[in-house]
């Protein structure tokens, strides 16, 4: 039997792979739900069948004559495949911030504080996708707030180890306690901008977080906001982004699972979505 995606996989006797990803699922709450479109092996037979209307060379006849043929019920279908069933196809939909996905600069603002276009998801570098891990042991309730500089600094402390640029910052929180439930984009911690400066200063490029955001929950910014009305109460650490160019990686999981503070590595390449403001990344830890 395979293991379950959340658990560590043995790949030799000197290496454990530890997913630190969630799936992507209909069944989960979201505010934008996840809808997929299932196309079974027979239906799927059935599309390849069809498709041999374009695949035939020649002339125009040739083809509506596949194209009558197969109208017609006389041309290729499941029931020339074994079993009666051909391959089968899912259309997901779904946006580029749902499941465990990496946060490009564009998603901050598309320009930064110098005018300057800001990166897509395809121009982060690779460099910094395959580096070394740490994590960070923040946990605490939601009440507690955002995670703070002081915090951050402590949980360095504790585990007696120095950052150095490029190491991929993990913030574990626990946020994932409610995956799949509504409480889990509004019963989360969040990020300080001022944490968020402090990690980049030291040189982090990439900052990841066991929660559905980044930043505080909404309601708690909204709140803010309306008291004070500071516009740097909307998205602080987001938006320090524009200021210092870094990337997030949102929605991780089973953080709990490395069980060592350092002296691993962390993969999380993004998929190469064209333009876009962010992509779905398997995040893994290599122990």
């Amino acid at each position: 039997m395979s293991p379950q995606p959340s658990q560590a996989s043995a790949a030799n006797t000197s290496q454990r792979f530890i997913d630190l990803s969630v799936p992507v699922d209909p069944r989960y709450w979201e505010p934008e739900p996840v809808t997929v479109k299932y196309i079974d092996h027979r239906r799927g037979a059935d599309l390849l069948g069809k498709g041999l209307i374009h695949a035939v060379r020649g002339s125009w006849f040739a083809t509506a004559r596949e194209w009558l043929k197969h109208h017609l019920g006389k041309g290729l279908d499941h029931r020339n495949f074994p079993d009666g069933k051909g391959l089968s196809l899912m259309h997901y939909n779904l946006t580029t911030h749902t499941g465990t996905h990496m946060d490009a600069p564009f998603h901050y603002g598309d320009k930064n504080v110098q005018g300057e276009k800001a990166r897509t998801i395809c121009e982060v570098p690779l460099e910094w996708c395959f580096r070394d891990g740490v994590v960070l042991d923040v946990r605490g309730s939601a009440e507690q707030g955002p995670v703070t500089q002081q915090e951050v600094v402590a949980a360095l402390e504790r585990i007696d180890y120095r950052l150095k640029p490029l190491d991929v910052v993990l913030l574990y929180t626990g946020g994932d306690a409610h995956l799949g439930k509504r409480e889990y984009f509004t019963h989360f911690r969040g990020v300080t901008r001022a944490a968020t400066a402090w990690l980049i200063e030291q040189g982090i490029r990439v900052i990841g977080i066991d929660s559905f955001g980044f930043d505080a929950p909404f309601p708690r910014m909204i709140k803010a906001y309306l008291r004070t009305r500071d516009p740097g109460e909307l998205w602080p650490a987001h938006l320090f982004g524009r200021e210092r160019e870094y990337c997030q990686l949102e929605r991780l999981a089973n953080l709990g699972g490395i069980t060592q503070p350092h002296g691993f590595k962390v993969a999380c390449f993004p998929v190469k979505l064209a333009r876009a403001d962010a992509a779905w990344c398997r995040v893994v830890a290599i122990v």
